[in-house]
């Protein structure tokens, strides 16, 4: 509880996960939407709707990863910064 009161741990990378996975299953509900707005059994509402599914997984893994780099990068400056 000190740690986290004190900052001396991020609960923002747990945040970030948590995210991550409500970004993917957004993802697929839109990709899900799309297949049945554009037709339900048609080859370009299927295509489309596989399209936005892998664009939106895609996103959100790339953007996660972005900001979690940032938060490795401020842990191992602190672990440099302890060994000084």
């Amino acid at each position: 509880m000190r740690s986290l009161l004190f900052f001396d741990s991020m609960i923002t990378p747990r945040i970030i996960t948590a995210l991550y996975w409500l970004m993917l299953a957004a993802s697929a509900a839109a990709g899900a939407a799309t297949m049945l707005s554009l037709g339900p059994l048609s080859f370009p509402g299927i295509a489309a709707g596989l399209v936005v599914m892998a664009g939106g997984a895609l996103g959100a893994r790339v953007g996660s990863e972005l900001l979690i780099v940032l938060f490795k990068i401020n842990e191992n400056m602190a672990a440099v910064s302890q060994r000084l």
